[in-house]
């Protein structure tokens, strides 16, 4: 389908808006009810619907089959004379990384929280992710249908969990024990959602029975709110208090991230969807009110502010590939310039001048192709080889942007291929998937001679897995899941080690002096104090570079070593024997040597651990926990529901899926993330490494 030329777009009128929450508070849900207000659809379709066609933006066969998010995927609306990109991302930790390449390129987005179970695990992700790219966002408490649901409170534990300044903007109304509407407390109205799908919003007076408690929250607001503007604080004491400079005071606090305005309603009851369009328009920024900094790899990588014009030189940044029948699909941020069909870019990963065959505007699976985009927009492209992260400039602007914040993957399979003749496809569609997601990792183990795939976690490798069998017709045999261990000195211990090689001309000679020691934090680190050129200069680098390569595979189980420091304070060298390739075999040879006097121990993943389930189950859940080496910090229980928090090391969760549903009548739902890396017991640390060892021989 080819769309309007959008040359005269107003940027002031488009908004880059992502909807993220934890799994289950009703994101996919929202999203769908947008499509349908914004005439982008015309049936409503739910996550689990009978058809098994399932909402329009879980568009894979497998997020379908599940019922959950598993890739991010991008729509257009328009509202209100307003254009709207939105990218609706996953829920569920194994994904994140979806999560965390959209949220880098959006302007703003809509936080889901569920109004019965509140602040969850992976709503501590999200809320870091918003805050480690400074983008402003609204907060939607969903799912007030439910008689068990809470608004008031949740808004308590975004204030004390989050430590966020939520701003209420909206009660709501109950009559019987049903959810009705919403009080809105800018324009003191009463606010009904009539006809078959909500579409119609009635306005009436609010009645006696709320005003009271309406006043009071209107003055929560607006006392909230002179905290952060000095206009609406002078405008209350001379008595002029007015709607738009309500407005104006949410709009500039949100902007400034000093404030987090509060929606309230139910996006499968339909009901606050329309006001909460209205909230991004009204109080989440544009693309020009957002700056974003690019750095110059001419001018020794200095921050440059770019502009959202379409008459500036182009710098687009590709945040997410996607493989389909047509091949590779690339998403484009366009921050600066424009982009026309059949344009020239320059691509500062590679060095390569690549052609824009293509240009496309997505609504999940389908698009819709235009000649043009200009700066601020987000679109796709086609038949361009590039990768997640790359940036795409005019030729001569040679910009980067900072690299995403990747996790490293916490669970491991061996994996190989059935038939002989699969293999050139396995390979393909391995390298298919490393490009288009950073937290999926593959190696070959030429100890073992085995294939290794990493990810997030058993769910994550398991959706590529099915991947293979179906997208790719690929049978494949794998481990168990094996668990991403690291290493860590426990003690501090002093090297001397002299490299010497005579090869009959010129030889190797580097000799160095110092400490090895365990850091406070997870940290490496590397130090040197070298006085009166015992060590020249020109040496240390590689003494560096070296040090941290050993890093990368420690000795009891090759895992990673974290939480080293090494002291660089002595040594010796050669006139003309020594160089930086003596110096770096030295690090390497003495590192080897002294590795094992330095006590190194294994440290495993722990993870944070929240379970929702009915009180009369706490007591098997806890259980289960402990059980499971778990550790309990906390339990709230509130109208029969009890939420558990605590952290458990992740390999005690295998499995332990099925023994919470058993023990709850499959009742309770059950959700990790990480939290850190801890020392694994002694007597364990002892089994894994034995483990290891076998492994290693019968391989």
């Amino acid at each position: 389908m080819k769309m309007k030329n959008n040359r005269n777009q107003n940027i002031q009128k488009l908004r880059n808006t992502g909807i993220c929450a934890h799994i289950d508070a009703g994101k996919t849900t929202l999203t769908e009810r947008i499509l349908f207000y914004a005439n982008r659809t015309h049936i409503m379709r739910e996550t689990k619907s009978k058809d098994g066609k399932g909402p329009v933006m879980d568009f894979m066969e497998l997020e379908r089959e599940r019922g959950i998010t598993i890739s991010s995927a991008a729509t257009n609306i328009e509202w209100k004379d307003y254009k709207i990109n939105i990218i609706d991302t996953p829920g569920h930790v194994d994904f994140t990384m979806e999560v965390e390449n959209a949220l880098r390129v959006l302007d703003n987005a809509v936080m889901v929280i569920c109004g019965v179970n509140g602040v969850q695990t992976q709503t501590f992700t999200v809320d870091k992710q918003l805050d480690r790219y400074e983008v402003p966002y609204l907060i939607f408490i969903n799912k007030l249908d439910r008689e068990e649901s809470r608004p008031l409170e949740v808004i308590e534990e975004i204030k004390e969990e989050l430590g966020k300044n939520p701003v209420l903007l909206q009660l709501p109304i109950r009559e019987d024990g049903e959810f009705k509407g919403v009080i809105d407390l800018i324009s003191m109205k009463m606010k009904f959602f009539q006809g078959r799908f909500g579409q119609k919003i009635v306005e009436k007076e609010i009645s006696d029975e709320f005003i009271q408690e309406a006043n009071f929250h209107r003055e929560l607001l607006i006392d909230s709110l002179s905290l952060h503007s000095e206009k609406l604080t002078n405008a209350y004491l001379d008595g002029e208090i007015t709607e738009d400079k309500i407005e104006t005071a949410i709009l500039e606090s949100t902007l400034e991230r000093t404030i987090v305005p509060v929606f309230l309603g139910s996006a499968y009851a339909n009901k606050g969807v329309q006001l909460v369009l209205d909230g991004i328009i009204d109080y989440l920024p544009n693309p020009t009110e957002k700056d974003k900094v690019a750095h110059d790899l001419e001018n020794d990588n200095k921050e440059v502010v770019l502009t959202p014009k379409p008459d500036k030189p182009t710098v687009a940044l590709a945040f997410k590939i996607e493989k389909n029948q047509y091949g590779q699909l690339t998403h484009l941020r366009i921050y600066q310039g424009k982009v026309e069909k059949g344009e020239k870019l320059y691509n500062n990963r590679n060095k390569k001048v690549l052609k824009i065959p293509k240009i496309a505007k997505m609504h999940a699976d389908s698009m819709e192709t235009i000649d043009y985009v200009s700066a601020g927009d987000i679109v796709a492209v086609f038949g361009i080889d590039c990768a997640i992260g790359d940036t795409l400039t005019s030729e001569g602007k040679y910009y980067t942007f900072r690299d995403s914040y990747i996790p490293d993957p916490l669970v491991f399979y061996s994996i190989e291929v059935k038939k002989a003749q699969d293999k050139n496809k396995f390979t393909d569609a391995i390298t298919d998937f490393v490009r288009q997601d950073p937290t999926f990792r593959s190696y070959y183990d030429e100890e073992t001679k085995e294939t290794i795939i990493g990810g997030m976690g058993e769910l994550h490798l398991d959706i590529y897995l099915q991947r293979l069998a179906r997208e790719y017709e690929i049978e494949v045999e794998t481990s168990s899941p094996r668990i991403s261990y690291k290493e860590k000195v426990t003690q501090e211990t002093d090297f001397s080690y002299t490299h010497q090689k005579q090869t009959g001309g010129r030889g190797e000679y580097a000799q160095i002096r110092g400490k090895i020691a365990p850091t406070e934090v997870d940290e490496n680190i590397f130090e040197e104090e070298i006085v009166s050129g015992v060590i020249p200069k020109e040496f240390i680098p590689a003494c560096e570079k070296s040090f941290f390569n050993c890093l990368e595979k420690g000795k009891l189980v090759e895992g990673k070593i974290i939480g080293t420091k090494l002291l660089l304070n002595d040594g010796d060298f050669h006139a003309v024997d020594s160089s930086q390739k003596a110096f770096a075999t030295a690090m390497k040879k003495m590192f080897n040597k002294y590795y094992s006097r330095c006590n190194p121990r294994l440290l495993e993943p722990i993870m944070n651990l929240s379970v929702v389930t009915p009180s009369q189950f706490r007591g098997n859940i806890i259980t289960i926990v402990k059980q499971h080496r778990g550790d309990i910090q906390e339990v709230k229980v509130e109208h029969g529901i009890s939420k558990i928090k605590g952290s458990i090391p992740l390999a005690q969760t295998f499995g332990i899926t099925n023994q919470f549903r058993s023990s709850s009548q499959g009742k309770a739902e059950f959700r990790i993330d990480f939290k850190q890396y801890k020392f694994l017991p002694k007597q364990l640390e002892e089994e894994v490494i034995e483990k290891f060892k076998s492994r290693k021989v019968m391989k």
